[in-house]
């Protein structure tokens, strides 16, 4: 790949992607119960906050549920809608922290860990609050122990990550390469869904398992094909509205490369996802017939994870509009001006 500086070419007028979608060798699968739920998992989020109109339209073209079937895709009704509610309620909790500042990330923490910690007793004075109590308490009444302990850890390291995200944001501040990579592993909000996948597959898994090196690879591949993808379909969506927290534009401020050479970098950054993935999944050692059963499930949902997202960002109008399939088929979108 020719590396051109990015202070020598004007700004493009389109972007070109990798296909990221033809390389990676897991079968897309898809919830039988995913209209249904989906459905009722919009109407429990829209009743629970207040949207405006341009933010209910947005929310039903985000098409939360399907990218739910395509995740979790052997999961029964009841869990499925639990794994719908938990997905829809983080993108709308994603919409919202693009907008705090540190001050109000914090707050916002404080009370979303607080239903987490106590889902029956805590009394939440804000919609997320709420929303964060209404889901949790189904959840938490028939996942593991372990999964339960997993999810809420993570989610808090999702809260850390992002208000130094909402620091950065304020300051200007553009991380390198590896603290981004390290900060966004939690801002994807991928470790939570992990956690899911022992709850929707209805999976005890100890904690000496899950810690296990290959174990810890597999989830740090899958969330780096997961979260560097999206950077690059994001990313025209996100220059438009000025904000920073992007692989590419990380990149371009550090290897001082033009947008197109950091969007293939960034493509190959991905491509070595699936040999990491691969690797680890061949290392995985045994631990008897049923623990090895109950793994190899985890490793197919982070599986799931991984072409359900890339899909999925087509189907989503989150990125494209209603221009997904062709934006797909074509493998490149038109520049959008930037709106500040």
């Amino acid at each position: 790949m020719a590396v051109v500086p990015a202070s020598a070419t004007p700004r493009p007028e389109r972007i070109l992607f990798p296909d990221l979608i033809t390389p990676c060798a897991y079968p897309l699968r898809c919830n039988p119960h995913c209209e249904a739920a989906s459905e009722e998992s919009k109407a429990w989020l829209m009743s629970g906050c207040k949207l405006s109109a341009k933010k209910r339209d947005a929310f039903h073209g985000l098409k939360g549920g399907l990218l739910t079937a395509f995740c979790y895709p052997t999961a029964e009704y009841d869990r499925f809608r639990a794994c719908c509610d938990w997905i829809n309620y983080l993108f709308h909790l994603d919409n919202i922290c693009d907008e705090m500042d540190d001050a109000a990330t914090v707050s916002t923490a404080g009370e979303i860990l607080g239903a987490l910690r106590d889902p029956h007793g805590f009394r939440p004075a804000s919609a997320v609050g709420r929303l964060t109590q209404s889901f949790w308490a189904r959840l938490s009444a028939d996942a593991s122990p372990g999964a339960q302990r997993r999810f809420v850890e993570t989610f808090e390291l999702f809260f850390r990550a992002v208000a130094q995200q909402a620091r950065d944001r304020e300051s200007g501040n553009i991380p390198d390469v590896e603290s981004y990579i390290a900060m966004r592993r939690d801002t994807s909000g991928c470790k939570p869904c992990w956690a899911l996948i022992e709850y929707a597959n209805d999976l005890d898994l100890p904690d000496w398992v899950m810690e296990h090196p290959c174990i810890r690879g597999l989830e740090e591949a899958a969330n780096d094909i997961v979260t560097w993808s999206n950077d690059i379909f994001s990313y025209n969506v996100e220059q438009a509205n000025g904000d920073t927290h992007n692989l590419i534009v990380v990149v371009q401020h550090q290897e001082k490369l033009d947008l197109q050479s950091a969007v293939d970098y960034v493509g190959e950054l991905c491509l070595g996802c699936f040999d990491r993935f691969d690797t680890l999944q061949r290392a995985l050692p045994s631990w008897g017939p049923e623990l090895d059963a109950q793994v190899q499930a985890y490793v197919a949902g982070l599986g799931d994870w991984m072409i359900s997202n890339l899909v999925w960002s087509f189907e989503t109008e989150r990125y494209f509009g209603a221009a997904g399939p062709q934006v797909r088929a074509a493998l490149a979108v038109d520049l959008l001006p930037r709106r500040k």
